[in-house]
């Protein structure tokens, strides 16, 4: 595989007024936030399956049955009374037609129960209990078994927990990731505060709602924030859980056909092995009236390996970035690629490929035979 090296500026102005001079420069950002002030082409949001010949890619509907005996009205039974909270009246597009909606984000949050290290989750100034009426129907209607677990629970050291997303109604903020990739500084702490408020107030519904099941609040009453986690950000994690933002358009495009195995790469770097798997997008009435979650899908499959192409913007563009995060893939692609462990060895591939691209840079102004032979 050639390295080929640089022609990114050569001197890297950020917001607070530095200035970075580089020969490689390697964009970590979970946003794809360097490559796109370089001017490289990127995707944002989902291709049509047809672009690349996917199945999974596109404006997907989950199976009516997944949402059977869960009323989409503020009244139910009632259209005129409106819909609720971020539910869509009609779907985006088409089945299997491009989309820019991007799927949903949370937070990883670290709860405990041990009383010591425990602070309760307190009701957030912004609360809104009608954000939380779709869960409080699921719970109730066809389309889920009552529980106390509607959100992962799994163990971490220190009786801790890394608390994730369970489900389609659950700790993802569905619809409000869509403009998060391009948004400003000031815009992005709006929509952590907005996520982080969402979060809280979930917690909170679940604990103290009365038409909560018992089961449910007492369950979820027992954690609580851990107090040696997180202090400097009130002991909420300071990451958003950004599944998926800006996608590389670059010298290889890893698709669905390379995740089932149907394509052969000459230049693998790393192997993915995560099922195929995007989180709800929206929700929304099908034509008939009833509630569809879209945009979400999940398929087991093998591991596959990825090109070193796919983290190389397109060489007309920008010659001296390699992007090991937000790389060149289709979002049905990297459903199984946006994981950290994958993250790891591509960005150790991207470190390793800037150093031998220096060092051929050094010698001979190009790249040589025997860089070429260590890949």
């Amino acid at each position: 595989t050639e390295i080929y090296t640089l022609s990114l500026h050569d001197a890297l102005p950020i917001c607070d007024g530095r200035t970075f001079r580089g020969r490689t420069f390697i964009d970590a950002t979970y946003e794809g936030d360097l490559m796109a002030a370089a001017g490289v082409s990127f995707a944002l949001g989902r291709e049509a399956n047809q672009e690349f010949g996917e199945t999974l890619n596109g404006v997907r509907l989950t199976d009516p049955a997944v949402t059977a005996g869960i009323d989409p009205y503020v009244r139910p039974g009632d259209p005129a009374s409106g819909l609720l909270p971020h539910i869509a009246p009609r779907p985006p597009g088409p089945e299997g037609a491009a989309d820019p909606g991007v799927q949903a984000y949370n937070f990883r949050v670290c709860l405990t129960d041990v009383p010591e290290n425990r602070i309760p989750i307190s009701r957030p100034d912004r609360y809104d209990p009608r954000q939380y009426e779709l869960i409080l129907r699921s719970l109730r209607g066809q389309a889920a078994t009552p529980g106390p677990q509607l959100f992962t629970l799994t163990p971490m050291p220190n009786r801790k927990t890394d608390t994730n997303n369970r489900g389609l109604f659950s700790t993802d903020y569905v619809g409000r990731s869509h403009g998060w990739a391009e948004a400003s500084d000031e815009e992005r702490a709006q929509l952590w505060q907005e996520h982080k408020d969402y979060t809280q107030g979930l917690f909170w519904f679940l604990a103290h709602d009365p038409r909560v099941p018992e089961s449910t609040r007492r369950e979820v009453g027992r954690w609580g924030l851990a107090r040696d986690e997180f202090a400097a950000t009130g002991h909420w994690p300071f990451q958003l859980y950004v599944r998926e933002a800006r996608r590389l358009r670059g010298e290889y495009v890893v698709t669905e056909n390379d995740a089932r195995r149907k394509t052969t790469v000459p230049d693998p770097v790393a192997f993915a092995s995560y099922a195929l798997d995007s989180h709800a997008v929206g929700y929304c009435l099908d034509p008939e009236g009833r509630l569809r979650v879209e945009g979400a899908f999940f398929e087991n499959i093998r591991a596959f390996p990825l090109s070193y192409r796919a983290l190389l913007p397109r060489r007309t563009e920008v010659l001296n970035l390699l992007v090991p995060v937000c790389l060149s893939a289709t979002h049905a692609a990297y459903g199984s690629i946006r994981m950290e462990p994958v993250f790891i060895m591509l960005g150790q591939a991207a470190a390793t490929a800037a150093v031998l691209a220096q060092r051929a840079r050094s010698e001979e102004r190009r790249v040589g035979k025997e860089c070429r032979s260590r890949w």
